[in-house]
């Protein structure tokens, strides 16, 4: 049995690593050894939403783990047989709903089913799951990947309490994505929401992101307001660009003493750095779209080359060998082309 042997600790040297690699190792069936796990972060190792994602692909692949718990710096991975299931992830914390489903994605696309998560929607150093719903997904299915996600329940830290459910349908066509730059912005659209706290504070971060944007593009501004209830208090805004090519995103959470036009102007403000160099992808979904561009195939423009992308490249490298070429340097704009599709 030949092992990936993967260092955790290379590059940004975070969790996304693990994810990917987990991923990866079920899509391809090679057994993996990921080891200095997060070991440059301040409390290394696995923590709560690592595991889950690791656990949820160890159900999907029927695989033998050893090193799956809290805190361990090692982790070993042999997958059995993927097959189509209907996967819970009970994160009991809030911990990233988001993140857990970047690992269990592409894997699932290769098996389909079904998922049910709880843990957090809205909450900090992971992508809110409004952005992954109406920009990740959008761009996942013009790779011809089918996702439905639905947002049943927030979430936010440090309660969590979120509950969110999908299923995946088996990819089928793998369609070659090509999205370089936009040209027209067609409107801008969002999402602002507030729970257990009162409707103004939604109402007011939507109008002072809707007054940023339409400063800048005179274009249609539509940011949906939703007020609703959880296990905890918690408020947040996503905006996107629809634009001729993909849409872009910009986000922000509130939290005590944060005024709501303070979280809508800073989502704006994210938005409008990412449409300032017209390239078609912005800098979080980049990283996201590499597992899948790699079997896909295409080229991608990126607002700015991050080291979350670098990373993700030289993952998905370690198992599928040569895939992608990337011009431009980490911080800058640049372009993701993928030079030799990966088979399965």
């Amino acid at each position: 049995m030949e092992w990936v042997e993967i260092n955790g600790s290379y590059g940004e040297g975070g969790g996304q690593i693990l994810r990917t690699a987990v991923a990866l190792s079920v899509i391809t069936g090679k057994p993996v050894r990921v080891y200095n796990i997060r070991a440059n972060r301040p409390n290394p190792g696995l923590k709560t939403q690592h595991l889950h994602g690791i656990l949820a692909l160890k159900e999907l692949s029927n695989a033998r783990v050893k090193g799956a718990q809290v805190g361990s710096t090692r982790l070993e991975f042999i997958p059995g047989k993927p097959e189509p299931k209907y996967i819970r992830v009970p994160i009991k914390t809030a911990g990233s709903i988001t993140l857990v489903l970047q690992a269990l994605l592409p894997a699932m696309a290769f098996t389909g089913g079904s998922f049910e998560v709880t843990g957090g929607t809205d909450v900090p150093w992971s992508p809110p799951v409004d952005y992954l719903k109406n920009v990740t997904l959008f761009a996942l299915e013009r790779m011809g990947l089918k996702v439905e996600l639905e947002i049943k329940r927030r979430g936010h830290y440090p309660k969590g309490g979120g509950l969110v459910v999908g299923k995946v349908e088996l990819w089928g066509e793998r369609k070659p994505l090509i999205a370089l730059e936009w040209r027209k912005i067609e409107r801008f659209s969002g999402i602002s929401h507030a729970t257990n706290l009162p409707a103004h504070v939604a109402e007011r971060q939507a109008k002072a992101a809707e007054e940023k944007l339409r400063s800048f593009y005179s274009v249609p501004v539509e940011i949906e307001k939703e007020v609703s209830r959880s296990l905890g208090p918690g408020s947040g805004i996503v905006v996107w660009a629809e634009t001729d090519s993909l849409r872009l995103g910009g986000d922000a959470l509130g939290k005590r003493g944060k005024p709501a036009e303070v979280v809508g102007r800073e989502a704006a403000g994210e938005l409008l750095d990412q449409l300032t160099t017209r390239a078609a992808v912005d800098k979080f979904l980049g990283d996201q779209l590499i597992p899948f561009l790699a079997f896909a195939g295409g080229e991608i423009g990126v607002a700015k080359i991050t080291s979350h992308l670098v990373t993700n490249v030289w993952v998905v490298e370690q198992f599928l060998g040569k895939v992608f070429e990337v011009e431009g340097e980490v911080g800058e704009p640049g372009v993701v082309s993928v030079v030799k599709k990966a088979e399965v």
